[in-house]
């Protein structure tokens, strides 16, 4: 399947890139159900929740189109192996099928990467035929050279993505990194862009420089805006 390109992208398309993130510490259940119902509304890929509002988006979104992610070691990476492992199954159990793991941060900037590798690839093994995985870098916090081996080692682990972002650092996605991680992988990986994408032209930018799936929190705004502009390409 050729690449999507900003171009000749349609509205069905571009709603199928974006995780709607339902990920700010201070959410309600209320807000969170508001969150998925939007989300079905547009039929985006998926929502990225809470691992506490798991079960909730699992019900909301039964007899929807739109996946229920979750995250792992989130957001600063720092628990141990063990312990991802087991949110990862706990998630899977509660209903979600698409999860977003941090890296340990400081492993990856000792060098330790076999480390990296393989608490990316226990997480895997747990996933597999129930989930997919998205392994966030955290960009903000790396070089250009540990980024690049970082998308190495999560292809080395068998993830399903390499995502840039956790949005709780201090900068996330930009059109360099994206296509400096595009570039690092197979094409059997996937690429993921977080934090910063606020606006339609971000977005397409996005997806211009590789990637797949998009983490937003503007969803409606940017889908509303691609209607208006673009009314023959629905899709």
């Amino acid at each position: 399947m050729a690449p999507l390109n900003s171009q000749t992208i349609t509205l069905k398309q571009l709603a199928k890139t974006i995780d709607h993130s339902l990920l700010t510490p201070d959410l309600t259940e209320t807000e969170v159900a508001a969150g998925c119902e939007l989300a079905d509304r547009y039929h985006v890929a998926s929502v990225c929740v809470k691992p506490c509002d798991v079960k909730l988006a699992a019900r909301l979104l039964k007899k929807s189109d739109v996946k229920v992610g979750t995250v792992v070691g989130f957001p600063h990476g720092n628990s141990t192996t063990e312990t991802k492992v087991f949110e990862a199954r706990r998630a899977m159990e509660n209903g979600a099928v698409e999860l977003d793991m941090v890296i340990n941060i400081g492993a990856m900037r000792g060098g330790k990467y076999d480390d990296v590798r393989d608490e990316i690839r226990a997480v895997v093994e747990a996933a597999r035929g129930k989930a997919i995985v998205k392994v966030i870098l955290e960009n903000a916090c790396l070089s250009k050279e540990e980024i690049v081996k970082g998308c190495q080692l999560v292809e080395q682990a068998g993830a399903d993505y390499v995502k840039t972002s956790t949005g709780f650092a201090a900068s996330g996605a930009t059109v360099e990194d994206l296509k400096l991680m595009r570039a690092s992988v197979s094409d059997r990986v996937k690429v993921k862009a977080a934090h910063g994408i606020r606006s339609l032209d971000a977005l397409l930018a996005a997806i211009d420089a590789g990637a797949s799936r998009v983490g937003a929190r503007s969803t409606a705004s940017m889908l509303d805006e691609f209607a208006a502009k673009y009314p023959d390409r629905k899709g």
